[in-house]
């Protein structure tokens, strides 16, 4: 590396020649930090993207540690000490430079490809919610690589270590089954998009809100005000019924029966205004009142109508319910219980 240094070796002297060479590396370090902040910024800033100025910012300093490192190591070669000096030397340059560059890659990790993964999941429709567990993956990556070169730089032996490796991750991977399996789940429902966060979502066993999705569980806020964390697997195998989606609005039904002597448009009417007086009720689209059956004690009415919030259907039924007795006792519209009548045939002879 950096053989072509040679020509400025101007004496022979090599004190005097590595006093050039270091302040060849001074110059160029200058020119450069020049170049950068006078010619690139100027050019970033007319750009109509950050991703430029970012990327410029992170990459200013490891390139200016590259060169001091370099100019650095160059001096301590070109005063040709002992074999073991020179090779502790070059496994500290090389070291020094993995560090500083692996701390780069984690924060263009953490802001250039953050970006682009988030503008990617906006075009293909996906919600953003699995950026942070790839920019996660992306950093393990980035260390368990880094490890493994810098073990190389000092000349440790991999094979024993990868042999242990590989066993101890069968233990761990049996171990944390478990895990694996909700991380895999978690990731599904990023990717497939059953709910996201403030969807108002019905379990077979649980029913609120969701608050936070998580690779190994999801969160969700109970009418009661208790957060409940299902882990992912559960939930991945379970019905979801998600109530917000596509819009955050469900449809209320309140079935009524009423007596078979009742007027029947009145008791319609009576269902119609009572919904379009409940402030929870969009008025558009409009409610309604459907006649289903005809009961063994009653005439049975089905008042429907789309409300607003999915957390509030029970507060909203409870009003309807509450109002409907209401005014069908204004109006004595009688809400029949349950009622048979017993006919009992005389068959005596004489």
């Amino acid at each position: 590396m950096f053989e072509s240094l040679k020509f400025l070796e101007l004496t022979t002297n090599p004190y005097i020649d590595v006093l050039f060479k270091f302040i060849a590396f001074v110059v160029v370090l200058f020119v450069l930090e020049f170049i950068i902040n006078r010619v690139f910024r100027k050019l970033t800033r007319k750009t109509t993207t950050d991703l430029d100025d970012v990327l410029v910012e992170i990459l200013h300093r490891p390139i200016l540690y590259t060169i001091v490192v370099s100019g650095i190591y160059f001096a301590i070669r070109d005063l040709q000490p002992s074999a073991s000096l020179l090779l502790l030397s070059q496994r500290l340059f090389y070291s020094i430079l993995l560090i500083s560059w692996t701390i780069t890659a984690f924060g263009l990790t953490r802001k250039i490809i953050v970006s682009i993964l988030f503008k990617l999941f906006q075009i293909s429709g996906l919600r953003d919610d699995a950026v942070p567990a790839l920019t996660s993956l992306l950093k393990i990556i980035i260390i368990v690589v880094s490890l493994i070169i810098f073990l190389a730089i000092w000349g440790v032996d991999l094979a024993p270590m990868l042999t242990s490796a590989s066993i101890m991750s069968a233990v761990v991977l049996f171990a944390a089954k478990d895990t694996i399996s909700n991380f895999f789940a978690g990731f599904t429902i990023i990717v497939d998009q059953p709910y996201k966060i403030g969807d108002y979502v019905d379990l077979s066993t649980e029913r609120g809100e969701v608050v936070e999705i998580g690779l190994r569980s999801t969160r969700i806020k109970t009418r009661d005000d208790i957060l409940i964390s299902i882990p992912n697997s559960i939930i991945a195998n379970e019905k979801i019924i998600n109530e917000s989606a596509p819009e955050k609005k469900f449809r209320v039904r309140v079935p009524i029966g009423v007596s078979y002597n009742c007027d029947i448009e009145l008791v319609e009417d009576i269902l119609l205004q009572i919904a379009k007086n409940n402030d929870n009720i969009y008025p558009e689209p409009e409610p309604r009142v459907r006649f289903r059956t005809f009961g063994d004690s009653s005439l049975n009415f089905e008042l429907l109508g789309w409300a607003k919030e999915p957390e509030l259907r029970g507060l909203t039924i409870h009003q309807i319910n509450k109002e409907i007795v209401k005014q069908f006792r204004e109006h004595s519209i009688e809400i029949p219980y349950p009622q048979r009548d017993l006919h009992i045939i005389s068959n005596r002879t004489e």
